[in-house]
């Protein structure tokens, strides 16, 4: 199989419109033809712009079927009175759907690859697989210690989604512990061990909220980073989420630990949590990337939407307009967040020889006019609608707005039905 995308401006190269040849799974060449190479396919670039595919660093894709239903809460009441009482009455197939409707919303406003933390074995793999999407997938995990029974089947579920799907080019893993919070110090070694073995990273919801910061404190003596430091869970394999209360020595091990942060600006400003110190974070190295969130805690899961939020709110709360740009928010939800996933060098980027995660851009809009500064106009003012076509691992999941492998119209009614089972109007 083999598309030409044919005559197109590439993000951030202003010289010409350039020939873009997939073959397979991979980029084969930009402006001279692969050897090899049989046109199935070709995508007129005409008034368009590629970009690299987006990626998602951070999301709970079942959770799309609690979207505006635990709305203007503060953190704890949203999470412990409402969230978890509508995942108790979730059944597993539920998480395929709204795990589906996720999907059906990342791939429409550009999204090819999302990091997923999920609680329901096999369902989000099954949409991943079905809907033909990329994406680096965690159980959540929680437990005491190494014997607790809830968290060795978590981690024996966790286990068997990597081997089962370990072969499935489109899919890799992490082991995600919730967080210092919900899980013993004996379970994080635990799962700071098997993830060693495993030879994949960790994800960990880390130093959130106000309350987590001073209970690490009272109960520990130190803060949240320090602790999961003193844990030995901090390594360049390790995607600490949220990241909101940080102090400056904080800043300094995951610089030196080589971490990287997924800062999720709309998710921590509409639960009241605050706002991750991204400008001393890069100021020290340290990679960060961006994420969405659920669409139970942010409602929206578009990049485009979370990159404009991201590149908006740091110049308000520091009163510095510079203090990140347009190319930083691009950077957050492409390179950056490649290497967060450990697929540096893998997706991210226009260059021959990665895969063929890529995203064509509608600019012949009011969005983009004039077309004077596409990487700006990416972050101040597109949105999911000027996205025309998606292709992911060398395969067309939307060709000029319409979805290839996924009937939304089903998903939709299935996740209605999911939300009026559950109670929510």
């Amino acid at each position: 199989m083999g598309i030409l995308i044919k005559k197109i401006m590439c993000a951030g190269d202003n010289t010409a419109p350039h020939d873009i040849y997939i073959h397979g799974n991979r980029i084969a060449g930009i402006d001279e033809k692969p050897a090899g190479f049989t046109l199935t396919d070709t995508v007129n670039g005409k008034d368009k712009m590629l970009i690299p595919g987006l990626i998602n660093s951070n999301i709970h894709t079942y959770m799309s079927v609690f979207r505006n239903g635990a709305d203007d809460l503060a953190f704890d009441d949203w999470f412990f009175k409402h969230i978890l009482p509508l995942e108790e009455k979730l059944e597993p197939e539920d998480a395929y759907w709204g795990s589906m409707l996720s999907i059906v919303e990342m791939i429409k406003s550009g999204t090819t690859c999302f990091g997923d933390t999920h609680i329901f074995p096999d369902e989000t793999v099954r949409a991943i697989n079905v809907s033909g999407i990329r994406a680096v997938v965690s159980r959540s995990l929680t437990g005491k210690d190494n014997t607790d029974p809830d968290g060795t089947r978590m981690l024996a579920e966790a286990k068997s989604e990597i081997e089962e799907w370990k072969t499935t080019e489109r899919m890799k893993f992490m082991l995600a512990p919730h967080s210092i919070y919900a899980c013993g110090e004996g379970y994080l070694q635990y799962v700071r061990d098997e993830a060693e073995r495993l030879g994949v990273g960790i994800k960990i919801n880390l130093s959130e909220s106000r309350k987590e910061f001073d209970d690490c404190m009272a109960e520990h003596g130190c803060t949240p980073v320090a602790y999961a430091d003193k844990l030995g869970l901090l390594t360049p394999k390790t995607l600490a989420v949220y990241c909101v209360y940080l102090t400056d020595s904080d800043i300094r091990i995951l610089a030196e630990r080589g971490v990287s942060v997924a800062i999720n600006p709309s998710s921590n400003m509409k639960l009241g949590n605050g706002f991750a110190p991204v400008s001393k974070l890069l100021a020290a190295g340290v990679n960060v990337c961006l994420g969405t969130d659920s669409a139970a805690a942010n409602n929206s899961i578009s990049m485009l939407h979370e990159m404009n939020m991201a590149a908006l709110i740091y110049k308000g709360v520091e009163k510095n307009a510079g203090v990140i740009t347009a190319e930083d928010v691009f950077n957050f939800s492409t390179r950056n967040a490649a290497k967060a996933l450990g697929l540096e060098g893998v997706i991210g980027e226009i260059k021959v020889g990665t895969k063929a995660d890529l995203v064509v851009i509608d600019i012949n809009n009011e969005h983009f006019m004039p077309a004077t500064n596409p990487i700006s106009a990416l972050a101040y003012s597109a949105s999911g609608s000027d996205v025309d076509t998606v292709i992911v691992d060398g395969k067309l999941l939307m060709d000029k707005k319409v979805l290839k492998t996924i009937d939304e119209e089903h998903v939709f009614f299935a996740a209605n039905r999911i939300a009026k089972r559950i109670g929510l109007r």
